[in-house]
């Protein structure tokens, strides 16, 4: 059988489990092609599916295994169920369910739950939409077996995602994710046809109630006080309310932030209202995520009109928070992901009593600031892979054996407090940055004048992301012939900087084996290169240290070092591309 012949039955087999009329009518429109000899279309649709991999899926919504539809939503479903049954046994367990909201969030929740209960399951499913945080929450405090939340987070409008949770209320981690997806692929699409997920014999269908995530319900009550109860004393200082321009992305953050704050007497929050309320199409932004050039423009006309000195911003599902604020000058500046960890940290530090158990930790690709940091007060600092799922199982080690988990970070814009949720949370992150700017506004300082602190005492660090997007299977290819070239023939300089150390990730033990590069240089400067888990990206971190004396003016310094970091990455790239053309 021809590779299109194979393409062509396999198109048929999953128009019959196909439940979407607009996707059988797009498979039988690809059929069609595909016979007349265009079936580039079709291979793209229906060869393999969707890679089950960081915490779940995601993918471009639309019809067949390599989108994301009730079909395979139902698949997914069924194949983690039973994966569930056989780690848990078959007594009764809970699945509690979030959805943000993207296009066909419900729908695709709803089918879920359907699955799950057909397998005996007792199942939650949130009233409305919610932010990711609160589900990973819920599924400590309800004492769930697991939990899905679908979202895409900050990915395109035409994308969505099944991410899943552990019973701890972290993401799952390998081999976890690796077995799902054995179990999943060990369901036939025969199986998922018609009322093959009906009640049988041996199998009783669980109850399918409803969970109140909202900041009113007993859950979202119960997360506010035990965030309160981790933050500082209010100043008695007497000030006019600080004004923050907060936007929610056309995501599901507002109503929670909102109330977060609504009987705060010295914050003023003015929500961007444009972008206030949740929107599939994700309107006034060309791409929904805070990091991104021109996705703040609207908050910030909201800052110049109002005169605030701080902006906070969540992506659609509000699990990460992007901060700006004015510096001296008044000028609007936006913080990194790094920068706004070290922010933490110092907070953390000087503000609490701290011993030797406490810990902080970060991923090898973030700042190695929060190390120093880490040493110069005496607490404890671990490293991880890239990924939150990593910080939040590294978190929940540490507490089972007595420490503290005072708060992790990763360069970007996910920050973790307190281990109140066990992955990124940018609710109570906005919660704590409001505190921070509150206790600087009380020193008579910015934000960014004690970042400034922070850099005479322990060095200025810098860094830059280069992405390098390559789509498709060529694209694929590339990114990981990049990998293998390097891997295989390592540089000896960078420019004309000496490398010191190489470290393959590929090399070192468990849990931090991964697919990462790191190259540290002679003067202090480091580069580490990775393919992305979750987009079609190979991505260069870069970082480079310059020392700040106490008379040293920290613009210059700061200049010195941003000239050395554009000419690490200059001469890294320019390896990158003659290795790729040689």
């Amino acid at each position: 059988m021809s590779e299109r012949e194979m393409l062509l039955q396999r198109a048929e087999q999953w128009l019959a489990l196909e439940l979407e009329p607009d996707n059988r009518s797009r498979i039988q429109q690809l059929i069609e092609e595909a016979k007349r000899s265009n079936d580039d279309l079709l291979r793209e649709r229906f060869q393999g599916r969707l890679h089950f991999g960081t915490a779940g899926l995601r993918g471009e919504i639309g019809a067949g295994p390599q989108r994301m539809n009730r079909a395979l939503i139902r698949w997914v479903s069924v194949g983690l169920s039973r994966y569930l049954l056989r780690s848990a046994g078959q007594s009764p367990q809970r699945v509690v369910i979030g959805y943000d909201g993207r296009h066909k969030s419900l729908t695709f929740a709803q089918e879920a739950a359907s699955c799950f209960s057909a397998h005996g399951f007792e199942v939650e499913v949130a009233t409305t939409v919610c932010p990711t945080p609160l589900l990973a929450y819920a599924v400590c405090q309800r004492e769930a077996i697991a939990g899905v939340m679908v979202t895409a987070s900050h990915n395109p409008p035409k994308d969505n995602g099944f991410k899943v949770y552990w019973g701890n209320g972290a993401q799952i981690i390998p081999p976890q994710d690796i077995e799902i997806s054995e179990e999943i692929d060990r369901v036939s699409w025969e199986e998922l046809v018609g009322e093959s997920l009906s009640v049988t014999a041996d199998r009783s269908l669980g109850e399918i109630k409803a969970l109140d995530l909202t900041p009113q319900g007993e859950i979202g009550q119960g997360y506010q006080a035990a965030l309160e109860a981790q933050l500082f004393p209010r100043s008695t200082t007497s000030f006019t309310p600080l004004r923050v321009i907060y936007t929610a992305m056309h995501g599901v953050g507002a109503e929670w932030f909102i109330a977060m704050l609504d009987d705060h007497p010295d914050v003023e929050l003015i929500p961007v209202e444009e972008q206030r309320d949740p929107d599939p199409d994700f309107p006034t932004v060309s791409f929904p995520n805070p990091e991104e050039p021109g996705a703040l423009d609207l908050a910030s006309s909201y800052a110049a009109r109002y005169n605030a000195p701080l902006i906070l911003a969540h992506d659609p599902d509000a699990d990460r928070l992007a901060v700006v604020a004015r510096d001296s000058t008044g000028q609007l500046k936006a913080f990194t992901g790094d920068q706004v960890g070290a922010l933490i940290a110092h907070e953390m530090f000087t503000r609490r009593e701290l011993n030797s158990n406490d810990l902080v930790a970060t991923t090898i690709v973030s700042s190695s600031l929060l190390e120093n940091m880490a040493k110069r007060v005496g607490v404890s600092y671990a490293e991880t892979l890239t990924g939150f799922k990593w910080i939040a199982n590294r978190a929940l080690v540490h507490q089972a054996e007595g420490g503290r988990f005072l708060f992790g970070y990763e360069e970007a814009i996910g920050y973790s407090l307190f281990g109140l949720v066990n992955d990124k949370d940018g609710l109570s992150a906005g919660r704590f940055l409001i505190e921070m700017a509150l206790h600087a506004r009380q020193d008579g300082i910015t934000l960014w004048d004690r970042l400034a602190e922070i850099y005479r005492l322990d060095g200025l660090y810098l860094s830059s992301l280069v992405s390098r997007v390559r789509r498709g299977v060529e694209g694929a290819q590339e990114i990981a012939q990049s990998m293998s070239h390097i891997r295989a023939h390592p540089p000896i300089e960078v420019g004309e900087i000496k490398v010191k150390k190489v470290t393959d990730l590929l090399q070192s033990p468990a849990p931090l084996t991964g697919n990462v590069l790191r190259f540290d240089l002679a003067d202090g400067s480091r580069v580490i290169m990775r393919p992305s888990g979750t987009e079609p990206k190979l991505k260069l971190y870069f970082e480079t240290r310059v020392e700040v004396g106490i008379d040293d003016d920290l613009v210059q310094q700061q200049l010195k070092g941003e000239a050395r970091l554009q000419a690490l990455s200059k001469a890294f790239t320019r390896i990158l591309d003659s290795d790729l053309s040689s």
